[in-house]
This record gives C-alpha cells, structure tokens and sequence, in this order.
C-alpha cells in the first residue's frame, strides 16, 4: 500500500526534531510523518502515535517495530489528546504533529465508504465502533438538516437542491448512489467531481471533526514544553481557518472584543507564530502526489 507523507520535509523541518526529543503524532494514520520524526530524534527520542483508526494503528505499530522501545502507537481520538498523552508518560513534550488529511489506507478501501470513486457503503466512520454513520445521516435526517450540514461543512452553494434530492430518493445505502445522485442533481462542470463537497460534509459531520479540533488545540498547548512546536496541515478551509484563528488568539497578549477600552481578559500570548501564511506543497510534490494540492501546513511554538 502506498502512502505519501504530505510535506513531509517542512513537517520535519518546522518541529525542528533533536535527538533525545519527545513528540506525539496526533493522526499516525501508517506511520509515514512517525518514521521520520523517529530517525530525526535518534538515537533516544520518543514519540507517542495516536489514530482512530483501529487498521491504522496496527499497520503503524508494523511499520514503526524497528523502533521498539522508542515508540508507542494507541487507538485514540485526538479530542481525548491530553488524558492520552500523560497516560503514556508524555505530558510534557518538545513537538506535536496533526496531519487532518484522510490516508491512502482509508481513502482506497471500498468498505470503509470515503471514496466516491470505489462503490461501496456509506460509512466513512475513522473508528468503526462507534454508531453514527454517513448512512444513518443520509436516510434519517430532515431535509433541513442535510442541508445544514452540506453548506457548514461541505461550502456547498447547492445544499438545498442536494438535500431535497437525497430526500426524495432515500433510502441510499452506497457511495455509488449518493455521488450518481449528486451528479444527476447538480450536473458536472470541470475535473473535480460534483459530489466531493457533498462526501466532505458527511465525513466531517459523521466524525465531528471541527468539534474534535476546536477541543484538541489548547490540549496541544498544554502538553508543549518551553519552545515545543505545534505543527498542523489542514485540507479544507474550515479546518485551517480554526487553526489560523487559535493561533492568532494564543498569540496575542488581550483576546477582548474592540469595543472594550481597556483589557479585562488578562489573557496572555502562549504562542509564537513560525508560519505567517501556511507553508503549500511545491509544484513537484502535487505532481507526484495530487492528494497534496489543497494541503496547508501551519506551526507554532510555545513561548
């Protein structure tokens, strides 16, 4: 299975990995980001990986086992990010990494139901014990309520349409239905597929990954030691612009609205900003990999 760790370099080079460092991989999907970190940080450094994903655990506990006694891969969501890490003896740590892109491993599995492109059923849950799936969202909620969560999370300026139409014709229990359905509903301008936004929305909602980043963040700067470094690559706008916005909060001495005179927040900066806009991938990593085209990478250190 082929797995590009995306902007792998820059990843590397914003943590600024040292021998004997400690790091948590927050999305260890299989391992590619950890591999590096952990050649980076020998010949003692330790890392703690972290995936919902129960397969990819697995497959990165395989592909990290030459780093026996250095590395330690759980099953976890990283909303539980602190009480994971000071479980595992990481509660203080000199870099952390959260890479919110889907892997190849979840993206070319048919069953697992991320992919428009491979027929399969509608699930695109990360830990597949857990109840909700894109299905039971798809063929129980209102109309209203699809087409909520296809503009909040999917930008979609064709919710409605596409709401009233999955409506009409559920009860839709595959991905190949659901993408034809949108196709015929909105029709089909340019590369990229009509229903991508539609399958984004799902995915986010199913996992309520927003939620699970919003309340990850000041876990993250909690478990930074002095200068530790917060690396994050998003893939949607809505990801890197509540990243953007923590960032630009925790980098600042007062976080009071400006119609307040006089601070009464007492807040003070726990960040600094490394990345003042977010770090792309180059022209040769999107042609070798076009998963990385929409990828955006933002870093800060705690002060």
């Amino acid at each position: 299975m082929s797995h590009i760790p995306v902007l792998y370099q820059e990843v590397l080079a914003g943590l600024q990995i040292r021998p004997g460092g400690r790091y948590i991989d927050g999305t260890v999907g299989v391992g590619g980001h950890a591999r590096g970190i952990l050649v980076a940080s020998a010949p003692d450094g330790e890392l703690l990986g972290i995936d919902a994903d129960p397969m990819a655990v697995t497959l990165a506990g395989e592909q990290l086992a030459e780093f026996a006694g250095r590395v330690t891969v759980v099953q976890g969501d990283f909303a539980d990010l602190e009480e994971i890490a000071v479980e595992h003896g990481f509660g203080s740590v000199d870099g952390i990494l959260l890479d919110l892109g889907l892997s190849s491993l979840q993206l070319e599995a048919a069953g697992r139901g991320f992919a428009f492109r491979l027929d399969g059923p509608l699930d695109m849950r990360f830990d597949p014990s857990q109840m909700t799936t894109a299905a039971d969202l798809v063929n129980t909620l209102s109309r209203e309520e699809l087409a909520d969560i296809l503009f909040r999370y999917g930008e979609e300026p064709r919710s409605r349409r596409i709401a009233r139409a999955i409506v009409a014709e559920r009860p839709i229990s595959t991905t190949g239905e659901l993408a034809a359905l949108v196709e015929r509903t909105v029709g089909r301008r340019g590369r990229i597929h009509p229903a991508t936004r539609t399958f984004q929305a799902l995915r986010i909602a199913v996992n309520e990954e927003l939620e699970c980043l919003a309340g990850a963040l000041p876990q993250a700067l909690r478990l930074l030691g002095p200068g530790g470094r917060l690396a994050i690559i998003s893939f949607h706008s809505l990801e890197d612009r509540l990243v953007k916005k923590f960032f630009r909060n925790e980098a600042r001495d007062c976080v009071c609205p400006p119609e307040i005179p006089v601070c009464v927040c007492d807040h003070r900066a726990t960040l600094g900003i490394v990345t003042k806009k977010p770090i792309r991938p180059s022209a040769e990593e999107v042609a070798a990999n076009p998963r990385s085209r929409s990828a955006k990478l933002r870093i800060a250190y705690r002060l």
